[in-house]
């Protein structure tokens, strides 16, 4: 049964302000809480270079030997230690939200390093331009689940092609020797956009269509 065109109109507005609340969710963090953390880490390491540069030598002012500072300087480094692990989960929390680099590079860039981060097993092949944050956003989440949930080797293509009833080319992502069984989770992210999924074997072939 076909969907009502102003029921799909109304799933693509929706889709979209999500994808505008984690994009402004994940600025909202790199610009904050990520920049304010940063700043008292290289505070810490500062402090700490400080208090070594100024440390006196073995024999304090009139032969006295001087106070310890080790004590002083392992719980600093401790510190410095906990605030760089706080950082480093609140850009995997980011990440999670809206991945910073695929919001300043695009889709190449994110995906890259995506399949980067799997293995050597995936032959990614990335020809598409620049798309709503909406579409790069779930082009981008629907081949991490389908990296997460594959078993064996994979080609992957994203291109864009001209769109049915839009101005603006859709992007396709084709994925070779695929499980079919990763197809709803595709289509998950397709689907809300007005997308499709079409699956030939091995080989799933889903379409995000622009505004």
């Amino acid at each position: 049964m076909p969907v009502p065109e102003g029921d799909a109109r109304d799933d693509r507005r929706r889709h979209e302000e999500r994808w505008r609340r984690r994009l402004g969710l994940e600025r909202q963090l790199h610009d904050g809480a990520a920049l304010r953390i940063s700043s008292m880490a290289l505070r810490l390491g500062a402090l700490d270079r400080e208090a070594r540069a100024v440390e006196p030598g073995p024999d304090g002012p009139g032969g006295t030997t001087p106070p310890d500072t080790s004590a002083w300087r392992r719980d600093l480094a401790a510190l410095q230690g906990e605030v760089e692990a706080a950082l480093d989960e609140l850009r995997a929390v980011a990440g999670q939200i809206y991945p910073p680099l695929l919001h300043e590079a695009g889709l190449g860039p994110a995906l890259g390093e995506l399949v980067a981060a799997r293995g050597s097993d995936v032959v990614l092949d990335v020809t598409a331009g620049r798309a709503e944050p909406a579409v790069e956003g779930a082009v981008y989440f629907a081949l991490a689940r389908a990296l997460e949930s594959a078993a064996g080797p994979l080609t992957i293509h994203v291109r864009t092609e001209g769109g049915a009833e839009s101005e603006e080319d859709d992007v396709v992502v084709v994925i070779e020797g695929a499980d079919p069984a990763l197809a709803p989770s595709v289509l998950d992210e397709a689907g809300p956009l007005g997308g499709s999924v079409d699956v030939d074997a091995a080989t799933i072939t889903a379409r995000f269509p622009c505004a």
